[in-house]
Formats: C-alpha cells, sequence, structure tokens
C-alpha cells in the first residue's frame, strides 16, 4: 500500500511537472502578429515602459566636416519609452540590445577621397597606404553607433507632431570602416558623444549653416488607434559640433593617420558646420496593447 501510495505521489508530481512545462512552452510561444511584429523587440513585458517604438530612416544625408554621406541603407530605431516627464520620455533598450541597427553607410569618394598616400611622411606607414590602394581596399564606410546607453535617449511625441522643439535627441559616434583604418577609427566617442537635438521644426544655426526645416509628415492610426503610423517624417539639425576623429589605424599609427583624416575632412568641425537631415517612417504603439496581443496569440 504504501509503495502504491509512493508511486501516486510520483505521478501526480510528473504530471504537475508536465503541466509546469507545457505552460510555460505555451507562453514562449506567444506571438505578436499583424501590425504588431514591428514591435517584437519593444521592452513591452517591463510595465513600465508605456510605449513602443519602431523608426527606420530610408534616405537623408549626414555631413561631417567637409564630407556629406548620403543615407542609402535603411537605419532602424526601436524599443521603449517610459512615462513622459514634462512632455519628454526616456528610451528603453530593444530586447535584442539593437536600439540603432548598424548599417553601413558608402563614403563618396571612399579612402582616396580622405588620404594621400604621398602625403604620409613615415616610411612603412607609406608603403602600407600605397600596398592598400594598390589592392583596391579604398572604399569607406560611416556607421551610425550609438555612444551612450539607451536610456539617454530622449523623445517628445508633442514637439515630433507639433513641429517644434527638439523631437528626438540622440548621443552618437560616427565609426569610419576600412581595413586600413582598422577597427577603431571613430568621430565621437562615450566620453565625447556628438549630440543630435532633432526637430521637426525650424533649426537655427550659426554661419555658415543656414536655416533648415524638418516636418512631422502623415499621420495614420491603426488597430483601433492603438497603432500611430507617421510617414513622411523629417527630422533634422545643423547646429551641432563634431569632435575630431581618433584611433585610427590603430596603436602609434594613430598618431600620424588622425591628423591626416581630420585635416582632409575638415574635423574637428564647430557648430554650424555640420547638418543631419533623417527621412523616417516611425511607428509607435501602446505597451499594454502589444502585451495583450501577445498573450492572445499563442
Amino acid at each position: 500500500m504504501r509503495n502504491k501510495t509512493s508511486r501516486g505521489k510520483v505521478l501526480v508530481g510528473l504530471l504537475i511537472a508536465a503541466i509546469t512545462v507545457f505552460g510555460l512552452a505555451a507562453t514562449a510561444q506567444a506571438k505578436l502578429v499583424g501590425n504588431y511584429t514591428k514591435f517584437a523587440q519593444c521592452p513591452y513585458t517591463n510595465l513600465e515602459v508605456k510605449k513602443c517604438i519602431y523608426s527606420t530612416t530610408n534616405s537623408g544625408e549626414v555631413v561631417l566636416g567637409s564630407k556629406k554621406v548620403p543615407i542609402v541603407n535603411p537605419v532602424v530605431l526601436q524599443g521603449g519609452t517610459l512615462q513622459p516627464v514634462e512632455g519628454v520620455a526616456h528610451f528603453v533598450a530593444a530586447s535584442n540590445g539593437v536600439t540603432l541597427s548598424k548599417a553601413a553607410q558608402p563614403v563618396p569618394g571612399g579612402l582616396a577621397g580622405i588620404i594621400n598616400c604621398k602625403e604620409i611622411k613615415d616610411f612603412f606607414l607609406r608603403i602600407s597606404c600605397e600596398v592598400t590602394f594598390e589592392n583596391g581596399l579604398t572604399g569607406l564606410n560611416s556607421t551610425l553607433e550609438l555612444a551612450k546607453p539607451a536610456s539617454e535617449i530622449t523623445m517628445s511625441e508633442t514637439n515630433l507632431i507639433g513641429e517644434e522643439g527638439t523631437a528626438l535627441q540622440l548621443p552618437v559616434k560616427v565609426h569610419l570602416e576600412n581595413p586600413f583604418l582598422g577597427s577603431g577609427c571613430y568621430v565621437g566617442s562615450s566620453s565625447s558623444p556628438i549630440i543630435w537635438p532633432l526637430t521637426t521644426g525650424e533649426t537655427n544655426p550659426p554661419a555658415p549653416n543656414t536655416k533648415i526645416k524638418g516636418k512631422s509628415g502623415e499621420l495614420e492610426f491603426l488597430e483601433e488607434g492603438r497603432i500611430a503610423e507617421l510617414s513622411g517624417n523629417r527630422v533634422v539639425e545643423n547646429a551641432w559640433a563634431a569632435p575630431g576623429a581618433t584611433g585610427c589605424g590603430g596603436f602609434l599609427v594613430e598618431l600620424i593617420l588622425d591628423p591626416i583624416i581630420n585635416a582632409a575632412a575638415g574635423l574637428p568641425a564647430s557648430s554650424g558646420h555640420n547638418t543631419a537631415i533623417l527621412n523616417n517612417t516611425i511607428f509607435t504603439g501602446s505597451a499594454a496593447a502589444i502585451r495583450k496581443n501577445n498573450e492572445e496569440n499563442p
């Protein structure tokens, strides 16, 4: 009798364990559907998150010193936002850690447009430069990256729609990528970021830049008003300053390369010499509605 009782307890325990496992599996398999799928990486399970953001920049340009880089590869900004304080909400990082996607943009003219090997006085560096160019490694990419934690990104939906004030503030750095420059060639850093107070309104830069204007775009509501789509959006800023490039070429070599690149690109560049124009489609959704959509679709 004791053996049967023990065996019964074991079976009950196994049944409970099975139910628990299947329950967890069902939870893990829950998914977003329809227009909600864009917010898959929003941290909507965090109850402090009030809105989810998914923004794609499909075109525009960044003028850094004397170099203009068109945006030809889409850049995605995604994550959540907390309850706004005085109209401004702080970001919460995307669940997969990729709050700002690293989309490389080709620099017109490539490395040849920045570096002249014959101007490098160091013999070994000059030879390395010439070998690099002879092997066709002259392509140069510019990749925008976050320079600070996602929590330092701020957004004001009021300003975004109202076309005044700062709509989106981004702390960024620009990664210059080419085999000759190594992996650590950046304009801006975590300790010295480039700050973009982007606006849909009109800028007021110092000379030589002149005023430019953004626009809020066309607003459409989806999923019975739970998701807002803002298409044709443009945020701009041309009163920001840019530091010089650092870390180009790696240890010691950077002492020679950094000044060459900075001189060729007009860096550091004070306020009034740089521009950011980002053309976007922005989706915002209620985190509560997204949680509900996830729960209803096992």
